[in-house]
C-alpha cells in the first residue's frame, strides 16, 4: 500500500506508545481510513499516519486527537488533503506494508 498523495494524509503525534495506540484504534473504527505507519520519532514521541478521503480523515484524526489527548499528551495533529507527490513519497518510506 504505498501513499502517492492522491488522496488525504492524517497525522496524530502523541508522548508514548499507549496513547498513540489508542488513536489509532479509534482512527481506524471512527471512518473508512487506512493505516500507513507509525513512526518512532524519538524522546517518546510516536506518530500515526493514515490516509483516505478528506472527510473520512478529518473525522479520523478528530477521533484520534481525542483519544490521545484523554489518556495521554497529545503533542500534533494535522489532516493534508491531497499534498504534493513528495510528501507522498516521504510518507510511503514508512509504509507498515512495504518490504
Amino acid at each position: 500500500m504505498k501513499y502517492y498523495g492522491e488522496e488525504a494524509l492524517g497525522l496524530v503525534e502523541t508522548v508514548g506508545l499507549v496513547p498513540a495506540l489508542d488513536a489509532a484504534d479509534k482512527m481506524l473504527k471512527a471512518a473508512n481510513v487506512e493505516l500507513i505507519s507509525y513512526e518512532n520519532i524519538g524522546s517518546t514521541l510516536v506518530t500515526i499516519m493514515i490516509k483516505g478521503d478528506v472527510a473520512a480523515v478529518k473525522s479520523a484524526v478528530e477521533a484520534g486527537a481525542k483519544a490521545a489527548d484523554a489518556i495521554g499528551k497529545l503533542t500534533a495533529h494535522n489532516v493534508m488533503p491531497r499534498p504534493l507527490p513528495a510528501v507522498g513519497a516521504i510518507v510511503s518510506v514508512h509504509d507498515i506494508d512495504s518490504e
